[in-house]
């Protein structure tokens, strides 16, 4: 298969963005562990407290500073290499890879504070799912530029330049997210136990 965007034919295979944080590797549960390893007597938000995708944003309406705190948990050394996989993502991605007529792409925003966190996203890649997805890496701050029928992601909006991108938003569910209301004809993808086939198909078939 061709590892370009542009890959494919007229008609052209089903084109797959995933995203890597909070869909294929546990953002939510090492950013918890974390800040309760370095920060024990502060308060903390539990994993089924979480609202809303800034973990920053909530931490610092308990206290401002906090904020600040949980920050310093994912933008240290360490941490994006460190986290485990979404049970079943990566069988899910390796089956995805191999399906006929499917490009499949893991499509990952940096931080903006990006010293450790872009490194460490190509590390993780290659670790978990091998070189071939190295080449599938697409980092960028806008995903509604990259072109495509499908992008499984855990946030709940996704603005950006493109105000009608290509793309289908199937919400895959996470911890800040369970809450959200889903007005038809969006889609949820509940975890990777879900039909996540199902809804690849009926994108083929439209």
């Amino acid at each position: 298969m061709g590892s370009g965007v542009g890959a494919g034919s007229a008609a052209g295979p089903l084109r797959v963005l995933v995203d890597m944080d909070g869909v294929l590797a546990d953002f939510e549960g090492a950013v918890l562990r974390g800040f309760r390893a370095r920060f024990p007597g502060e308060p903390r938000v539990e994993l089924a407290a979480r609202r809303g995708f800034s973990v920053r944003e909530q931490y610092g309406c308990l206290r401002e500073d906090l904020g600040a705190k949980v920050a310093s948990v994912y933008e240290s050394p360490g941490f994006f290499l460190g986290l485990d996989p979404i049970p079943g993502a990566l069988e899910a991605m390796q089956e995805m890879i191999h399906m006929q007529d499917t490009e499949v792409f893991i499509c990952t925003s940096p931080l903006r504070k990006y010293e450790h966190c872009i490194v460490e996203k190509y590390k993780w890649v290659e670790k978990h799912l091998g070189p071939e997805f190295v080449e599938r890496i697409i980092l960028t701050r806008d995903k509604t530029v990259v072109s495509a029928d499908l992008l499984f992601d855990d946030k709940d909006t996704i603005r950006g330049a493109e105000l009608n991108p290509s793309w289908e938003h199937v919400l895959f569910t996470c911890c800040h997210n369970r809450h959200v209301q889903l007005q038809a004809p969006r889609r949820r993808l509940l975890s990777w136990a879900d039909d996540w086939k199902a809804i690849l198909e009926s994108k083929r078939r439209q």
